[in-house]
C-alpha cells in the first residue's frame, strides 16, 4: 500500500527545494545564514514572524528544511502516506514560518520515539503525532534559552519529556472532541500547556506572548501563493491521469463532503480532486487576508499553509467559508477590525472548526466562527504564548461545548468516535470506496457497530455523513 502515494514524497521535496530556492533568490546566501541564526536563537513564543525576526529568505529557508526533515522520517520510518501526510506537511512548512525550526523540533520527535520504545510498538505507528506535537516546539526553546533557569540540556529535556506524554493524551482528546475539531493536537498541546504555565509561575519564570509582525510583503507572496496554487489546480486537473470532467465530478463530490474527522480526502476522492482543492482552498485563505486589509507574512502564509495541507484532511470551500465569516463578524462585534494580528490568524485557523459546518449546516459554522473570534484571544493567555496550535485548542473547547448542545436541539445524529479511526490515521493507505457514500445531513441515529470485517464499511457509512 506504500507505494500507492509513492509520489508525495519526491513531490514534498520538489517543493521543500522550491521554499529554499525562493529564499535564496530574496536574500544573499550571507544574510539567511544570519537570520537562521537570529531564528534558532529566539524564544518562539507566540506570535514571532520569522519573516520579521529573521528575514523572508532565512524563513523560507528554514521552512524548507523543516519539511524535508519530517517527509524523511515520515518514509524512514515506514508511516503509510495517505491524506493525513498532506496535513502534516501543511502544517510542518506553515509554523516552520513562525515558531517551529529545524533546531527545537528534535527534542520532541525524539521522546515519541522513545515512547514508540517504552510500549514495544514501531516508531511509525506514532512518527505523525511525532511531528504535531511540536506544537510546542516554543517551549523547547523558551526553557533553552528565555527561563530564568534556562539551559540547553534542560530545554532538551524538556522537549523529550512532550514528546513521551502527547501520544496518549492526544489519542484521548480526538475521541472527546467527537471530530469536530481538526486541529486534534492543537486542544491536547494546550492542555499540556495550562498545566506546564502554572508550575513555571510557582518556581519564578513568566513567559508571556510577544508580537514580531512583519508587513509591506504584500506583492511578493500574492505571485508566488497565486502561483503555486495555480499550479496545483491545473495538475489537479490535467497531470494525474484522470479526464478533467472526472477530476471535477470527483471535486464536486468531495465538496458535498461534511469534512468531519476522519475524511480522508486523498484516500476517498484520489489526487485530482485533492490538487484541486488544496488549490482552490489556498486562494481563499488569501483572499480573505487581503479582503481584511491584513498583512501576507510568516505567520498568515503559515495559516493558509496549514489549510492547504487540511484540504486533504476535511477541509474545503463550502464548510470553512462560513467559518470564515463568522469570526469576520465576531470581530466587530467586540469593537476590534479583522485586520488585528490576532484575528487574522483566527480568520485562517479557526476552520479547524469546519465540520461543525460541514455536519450541522452553514449557519452553525458562522456561530461557530463568532465565537472563536472571541475566546481564542482569551485562550492564548493561560498557555503564555507556548502552544503554537492555539486556534485549535480554542476549536477544541468549542467543538466539546457546541456539540452535544446542537445535537440535543437540533435533534442531529450522534455518531461516536473508535479507537480504530484515531490509528487508521496513521496506519492505512488503501482508498476508500465511495461509490455509497453518504454526504449531506440527515437525522438517522448510527446503527450499531458491528465486532467483525465489517466495521470500516460501518465506520465509512456513520461517519461521513449521511445521504
Amino acid at each position: 500500500m506504500q507505494d500507492r502515494y509513492k509520489n508525495l514524497f519526491p513531490a514534498t521535496l520538489v517543493f521543500s527545494i522550491g521554499l529554499m530556492l525562493l529564499g535564496l533568490t530574496l536574500e544573499a546566501p550571507m544574510d539567511i545564514l544570519k537570520g537562521l541564526y537570529h531564528i534558532v536563537t529566539m524564544q518562539d513564543l507566540l506570535i514571532t514572524d520569522y519573516v520579521s525576526i529573521g528575514g523572508p529568505g532565512a524563513a523560507l529557508v528554514n521552512a524548507g528544511l523543516v519539511t524535508i526533515i519530517s517527509i524523511c522520517i515520515i518514509k524512514f520510518s515506514g508511516d503509510p502516506y495517505n491524506g493525513f501526510t498532506i496535513v502534516e506537511m501543511g502544517l510542518m512548512a506553515g509554523f516552520s514560518l513562525f515558531g517551529k525550526n529545524f533546531v527545537n523540533i528534535w527534542p520532541i520527535i525524539l521522546g515519541t520515539w522513545l515512547y514508540a520504545k517504552y510500549q514495544r510498538e514501531p516508531f511509525s505507528k506514532h512518527a505523525a503525532v511525532s511531528l504535531l506535537a511540536t506544537s510546542l516546539a516554543p517551549l523547547v526553546s523558551y526553557m533553552s534559552l528565555g527561563s530564568i533557569h534556562a539551559s540547553l540540556p534542560l530545554g532538551a529535556v524538556t522537549g523529550v519529556l512532550i514528546g513521551f506524554i502527547l501520544p496518549s493524551l492526544s489519542a484521548y482528546t480526538y475521541k472527546v472532541q467527537n471530530g469536530m475539531n481538526l486541529y486534534n493536537m492543537g486542544f491536547a498541546c494546550g492542555l499540556f500547556a495550562m498545566m506546564i504555565v502554572p508550575v513555571l509561575t510557582a518556581f519564578g519564570d513568566s513567559p508571556d506572548s510577544v508580537l514580531y509582525w512583519a508587513k509591506g510583503y504584500n506583492t511578493g507572496f500574492i505571485a508566488v501563493l497565486s502561483l503555486l496554487c495555480s499550479v496545483l489546480i491545473l495538475l489537479g486537473f490535467f497531470a494525474t491521469g484522470v479526464p478533467a470532467w472526472s477530476v471535477w465530478a470527483g471535486y464536486r463530490r468531495l465538496l458535498s463532503t461534511t469534512g468531519r474527522a476522519p475524511s480522508d480526502y486523498l484516500r476517498m476522492f484520489g489526487y485530482g480532486p485533492v490538487l484541486v482543492n488544496i488549490g482552490v482552498n489556498g486562494f481563499l485563505g488569501m483572499a480573505y487576508v487581503l479582503l481584511v486589509g491584513g498583512d501576507l507574512n510568516g505567520p498568515t502564509i503559515g495559516g493558509i499553509f496549514t489549510i492547504m495541507g487540511f484540504s486533504a484532511f476535511g477541509k474545503h470551500a463550502r464548510n470553512i467559508l462560513p467559518v470564515m465569516l463568522g469570526v469576520f463578524i465576531g470581530a466587530y462585534g467586540m469593537h476590534h477590525t479583522p485586520d488585528y494580528p490576532s484575528l487574522q490568524l483566527a480568520g485562517l485557523f479557526g476552520t479547524t472548526l469546519a465540520p461543525i459546518s460541514g455536519h450541522f449546516g452553514w449557519p452553525y459554522g458562522v456561530l461557530a466562527g463568532f465565537i472563536h473570534a472571541s475566546l481564542v484571544l482569551q485562550t492564548g493567555g493561560p498557555v503564555a504564548g507556548l502552544n503554537l496550535y492555539n486556534n485549535g485548542f480554542s476549536g477544541g473547547l468549542i467543538a466539546i461545548v457546541l456539540y452535544p448542545t446542537i445535537t440535543a436541539i437540533a435533534r442531529k445524529r450522534r455518531p461516536t468516535l473508535q479507537n480504530e479511526d484515531y490509528y487508521d490515521l496513521f496506519e492505512e493507505s488503501s482508498p476508500i470506496d465511495t461509490s455509497d457514500l453518504s454526504t449531506t445531513h440527515g437525522e438517522t441515529a448510527p446503527e450499531e457497530p458491528p465486532e467483525n470485517e465489517a466495521l470500516e464499511a460501518w465506520a465509512r457509512k456513520n461517519f461521513l455523513g449521511p445521504e
